[in-house]
């Protein structure tokens, strides 16, 4: 059983709000990640086509006029622009009241890995080219990875915590955990959070190749992504916003709020390794979910599903399987596991915060979403990955990894609401 808390130091879910390559909206996120649909695409983006890879994951059809006047969105980078977008939707899901009835108790902790890059590009394209009195006074500010989460306090005048986390792949889970301890120790009654990420850009991309991480399957970008497949090649870069209301249980239910699952753990850790590699033997995960484990009070044979971080990298792929394994023991074989990532690429900061929200999703819907692609097993990753079919199933507690650049791992445990 989890652990036993002061009620005002439990902290439960109860808005949901996401933009991912698969729909502008969590309904249609969530019925693309049911049917097994790939948002991999051709980039469009940029001009990609003298690139070795030509794919990513997409956010399709967002127009930022359509949540925030035009000159607003010319100032902000597309990363606040999705940020305003699924503010607005996780708001109005959560059926808080505007204004705020108390401004002071409802904060924002939105990460963000590298903020609007395209913004500082631009800035420096400008300056050589057409010299500094053209250089847009909001190119700076518009560039910073912080500005999601003010432009979404301002916009909902949130006057309370702020804060951004940047951890790599890491961030969204990170930000989703302490977003929960903060309103744990009482320094808020409300939190927007979740981790907003918008790297499609050319410059992004040309690190990344050279780094050999990406997948160049450009033929059949659909197929690309493929945890724990032996053909896997590369992750998919990917962008999107995911976000969450989190609250404290008593003024969740001072206000009749509907709960679509609890906080129940939390932890984050350090490979100390490399500052891309992943340590071989998964030491910094399995802490991760160790003490993400002991921090609900649960053991591990009490985790109904597992949303994987599930890269599609011929590394990632293989020792996530050895930590699980390390962790769960004889248990892990028979534990659901899936990778969001399958559907959606790798949306860097906005990926745990959209892999909580399937958790949460996952554990009051009770059904499983697959891993697609998955059509020739890897021998070293032989757990149950719920293969290109989604399953039903009684889900009462998820567990959720994220595993980043730097070797900085968090890991969140949702539950099921028990009053």
């Amino acid at each position: 059983m989890p652990r036993e808390r002061p009620d005002e130091q439990r902290v439960v879910i109860t808005g949901l709000g996401a933009i991912t390559p698969l729909g502008l909206t969590v309904r249609e996120t969530w019925e693309g990640l049911i049917a097994g649909k790939s948002g991999v695409a051709t980039i469009t983006l940029f001009d990609a086509s003298e690139f070795p890879v030509r794919i990513a994951a997409e956010v399709k059809g967002f127009d930022p006029k359509n949540y925030m006047n035009f000159k607003e969105a010319r100032r902000m980078a597309r990363c606040s622009q999705l940020a305003i977008a699924a503010a607005q939707e996780v708001v109005a899901d959560a059926q808080l009241s505007r204004p705020f009835v108390d401004e002071e108790r409802v904060g924002v902790l939105i990460g963000c890995t590298i903020g609007g890059f395209e913004k500082a590009v631009e800035s420096i394209d400008t300056f050589r080219q057409k010299g500094l009195a053209r250089v847009s006074p909001f190119g700076l500010t518009a560039a910073l990875p912080n500005m999601p989460s003010h432009h979404v306090s301002q916009t909902f005048q949130a006057k309370g915590y702020i804060n951004t986390i940047t951890t790599a792949c890491a961030t969204g889970t990170q930000s989703v955990g302490e977003a929960a301890e903060v309103i744990r120790r009482g320094a808020a009654d409300v939190l927007i959070c979740g981790g907003v990420e918008a790297m499609i850009h050319f410059a992004n991309f040309a690190g990344f190749i050279a780094m050999r991480a990406l997948s160049a399957r450009n033929d059949e970008p659909e197929r690309a992504s493929r945890p724990f497949d032996k053909d896997r090649d590369g992750f998919i870069i990917g962008e999107g916003c995911g976000l969450m209301i989190l609250e404290s249980l008593p003024h969740a239910r001072k206000r009749g709020a509907h709960i679509y699952a609890e906080v129940l753990g939390y932890s984050a850790s350090s490979d100390a390794f490399h500052v891309a590699a992943p340590d071989p033997e998964g030491t910094g995960a399995i802490r991760a979910m160790r003490w993400a484990l002991e921090d609900a009070g649960i053991t591990p044979a009490e985790v109904d599903y597992i949303n994987a971080h599930g890269t599609s990298t011929p590394l990632n792929d293989i020792i996530e399987t050895r930590a699980i394994k390390k962790v769960f023991g004889d248990y892990a074989y028979k534990v659901p596991i899936s990778s969001t990532k399958s559907m959606i690429g790798h949306d860097l900061a906005a990926a745990g915060a959209i892999e909580a929200i399937v958790c949460a999703l996952t554990i009051e819907q009770g059904i499983i979403h697959p891993t697609i692609n998955l059509e020739s097993p890897d021998p070293e990753c032989d757990l149950d990955y719920v293969p290109n079919q989604a399953r039903q199933a009684e889900v009462n507690i998820a567990l959720s990894n994220s595993f980043g650049l730097g070797g900085q791992n968090a890991c969140l445990v949702l539950g099921r609401y028990v009053p």
